[in-house]
């Protein structure tokens, strides 16, 4: 062990007459330590929201979709197959929805109902896979007309209205029938085949699906498409691949991706992740303080010995090192014992969910995503912190004058 990290560890070490020096140095620790775990759950749970977020986001709905500016695709069929064609894109799926009320008896709910086609809707979202087989199942297009169409709907929503699986409800769209009285909203029966859950609120509350050539009939909208899903082989190309495929589609057509529908909301967890750091640092910069009392107290204790050893042909350079090392020591500790501490509880977050509410949170449950990177970025700033915290009462030690402080010794 060198001259001066020896030295260091020793005066950790605090005598029964210097126990104020101790304790502090024990609060040092205890407070670089706080910092660090916080700092590690906080960057997981922020990590996670925007993990859990993206994940679902990208589950839940398509990579590209592709609109007309007249509001309709038609001929979509010969569209669809060109389309297909497109260099990066892994499925293409078509819909038809529109928002509509939800009634069953007194309670009534909104929803945007899209028209689909089971097999295709799942090659670009998964959504319709938490409904069950039975439910996909009962969306399957069919030559017959059904008096009481299958509809699958969002599990919040159903609770709101108060339905089951096996319960009718009836949908009233807009686009109803002109009358001598004006236009009357339509309203059409059908029957609850299924619902699911996502987790994700905006989809659990507000989406429902029904059979493409369904939701034509309900809407008085035959052979048409409101617009195109794609998935890609490569979802962070969305911006590109969209510009393609508006390229191919010809005049009149445009493209929107997830990337652009949740800018905003990935901008907000960026800024939250970033303020979070902010906020719970100060933390580990009031441990450095800590640190800085806990040295110059030091310091002030050990006058007579740091004079003695300066005596003995000690340097002063290595003066400031020993106070250098001793705040690097301190604050390797709570950098440890922190990072431990951290990743033990964001590790004990993940496997035992801690439940939120989703119309407030958007997801039903706190997410916890740790980072190896997060954790090297904290023990930099840790220590970082900590040793700015030590120049001061290291530079004081290495000013003391032998003569001076022996002369009443």
């Amino acid at each position: 062990m060198r001259f001066e990290l020896f030295i260091a560890a020793r005066y950790l070490k605090a005598k029964r007459r210097q126990a104020v020096v101790g304790v502090v140095t024990a609060i040092s620790v205890a407070g670089v330590a706080a910092g660090v775990a916080a700092l590690v759950i906080a960057l997981a749970i922020t990590n996670g929201m925007r993990r859990d977020l993206e994940d679902r986001l990208v589950d839940t709905s398509a990579h590209v979709q592709l609109m007309h500016v007249s509001g309709g695709i038609r001929a979509w069929q010969p569209l669809m197959e060109r389309l297909r064609a497109v260099p990066g894109v892994k499925a293409v799926a078509g819909e038809l929805d529109e928002q509509v009320m939800v009634a069953h008896g007194a309670r009534a709910g909104f929803a945007l109902v899209e028209g689909i086609v089971p097999k295709d809707e799942l090659t670009v979202s998964r959504l319709l896979e938490k409904a069950g087989p039975e439910a996909m199942r009962a969306l399957e297009p069919t030559t017959e007309i059904d008096p009481v169409p299958p509809i699958v709907l969002g599990k919040d929503l159903a609770d709101s209205i108060g339905v089951t699986v096996g319960d009718s409800v009836m949908l009233v769209s807009p686009q109803g029938d002109l009358t001598p009285m004006g236009i009357v909203p339509k309203s059409v029966p059908f029957r609850v085949a299924g619902t699911y859950h996502s987790g994700f609120y905006q989809y659990d509350t507000g989406w429902g699906y029904v059979r493409l050539a369904d939701a034509q009939r309900l809407y008085d909208e035959p052979d048409l498409l409101s617009m195109m899903s794609f998935k890609l082989d490569d979802l962070n190309r969305a911006p590109e691949v969209g510009r393609a495929i508006e390229q191919a589609a010809g005049r009149g057509f445009m493209t929107t991706n997830w990337m652009e529908q949740n800018k905003e909301l990935f901008r907000a967890l960026k800024l939250e992740q970033y303020v979070t750091f902010i906020v719970i640092a100060l933390i580990v910069i009031v441990a450095a303080l800590n640190i800085l009392i806990a040295l110059t107290m030091m310091v002030m204790e050990k006058t007579r010995d740091i004079a003695v050893l300066m005596s003995f042909g000690v340097a002063p350079g290595q003066v400031r090192r020993i106070f250098l090392l001793q705040g690097l020591l301190i604050s390797v500790m709570g950098t440890v014992i922190g990072l431990v501490l951290g990743y033990a509880g964001a590790w004990a977050g993940a496997h035992f969910p801690i439940h939120l509410s989703a119309e407030v949170y958007a997801i039903d449950r706190l997410p916890f995503a740790p980072r190896l990177v997060d954790g090297v970025l904290v023990a930099v700033v840790a220590l970082g912190v900590s040793l700015l915290a030590t120049l001061y009462p290291s530079q004081a030690a290495a000013r003391i004058l032998p003569a001076e402080a022996l002369r009443y010794e």
